[in-house]
């Protein structure tokens, strides 16, 4: 069956384009990863999206998304794609879009597939993921109660996650290679008001100790060069983001030195018929509303284009 756009991916941009897709009878597939809703979904309390006054949970806030989005008739698959065509080279002039052995045809299409938590890569961190190594303060936090944990990272997420892991543990030791905080002044100033909080200046994570959960970090100084142990039973990654469009590298679509996908004009790219939204290409705001903001954009596009191309 040909669909006249798909959206791949499910974060606030994705979500938000399927959403004036649909309200425009566009009957939008979304492709939505195996990990629907983005990084809201590994986000705690979102005190700064329009229309939530007392705040409210990401993975609420993304679940609203996907019911709302399905109101109005979107198709939603739960699957990763991994493989696009997008030359148009078939008789059909169609893009192609794979999950799996399953191929799909569309006039059109909407990259929406944003960025990814980045881990620190040790082979300790590998080994312990799961068993006391999370960057997902939401899903895993819980299971630390009174326990004493770690979260590495100076920004904002960083400072977000450690003050929901106050909620539970015991305390959170912040660990930054250097010596301030890169977070905005409001969420320091948070964090250094939680009395369950402390932080360990100009250092990194060497390894993650431990045969089958955490049972410490060792420290180095990147100062002194010393190695110390900290006891620990829990450690959060919050560094950052990389975004997530390795399956796009033989695509003929343009990146930046990051990797992040570039436009030519807001959400048009040089290809015909392939826009793009949110994180996959913005690495300033990388925020929920702007996301969507440009979602909103992309599927206002994407139908003008429709029109234009009948």
């Amino acid at each position: 069956m040909l669909s006249n756009v798909i959206v791949i991916g499910s974060g606030p941009a994705g979500l938000t384009a399927a959403l004036y897709l649909a309200r425009a009878n566009l009957k939008p597939l979304v492709l939505a990863g195996n990990q629907p809703g983005g990084q809201l979904m590994i986000t705690t309390e979102v005190d700064n999206f329009p229309g939530f006054p007392e705040g409210i949970q990401g993975p609420e806030l993304m679940q609203r998304m996907i019911d709302q989005v399905k109101r109005f008739g979107a198709e939603i698959v739960n699957s990763d794609i991994t493989k696009v065509d997008f030359s148009r080279s078939n008789p059909e002039k169609t893009l192609k879009i794979w999950v799996g052995d399953t191929e799909y045809q569309t006039k059109s299409v909407i990259v929406a597939t944003g960025a990814s938590a980045i881990w620190l890569g040790l082979e300790s961190e590998q080994r312990l993921r799961g068993f006391g190594v999370s960057a997902c303060a939401t899903c895993d936090g819980f299971f630390f109660k009174g326990k004493d944990i770690a979260v590495v990272g100076g920004g904002d997420t960083a400072m977000e996650e450690a003050i929901f892991l106050t909620h539970f543990a015991n305390s959170v030791k912040v660990i930054h290679r250097r010596d301030s905080l890169r977070a905005s002044k409001i969420m320091q100033d948070r964090a250094r008001a939680n009395p369950k909080i402390s932080f360990v200046w100009n250092s990194v994570v060497e390894e993650v100790l431990g045969d089958k959960s955490v049972d410490g970090l060792k420290i180095k100084n990147l100062l002194t060069n010393d190695i110390s142990t900290l006891d620990v039973k829990g450690l959060f990654l919050a560094i950052g983001h990389r975004p997530n469009t390795d399956v796009f590298k033989d695509s003929g679509l343009e990146f930046d030195q990051n990797g992040y996908l570039v436009g030519e004009k807001e959400t048009w790219t040089k290809l015909d018929g392939v826009f793009i939204a949110g994180d996959v290409s913005d690495h300033i705001y990388r925020q929920a509303i702007t996301a969507a903001g440009s979602g909103c954009r992309a599927a206002l596009d994407v139908e003008r284009w429709l029109q234009a191309n009948n």
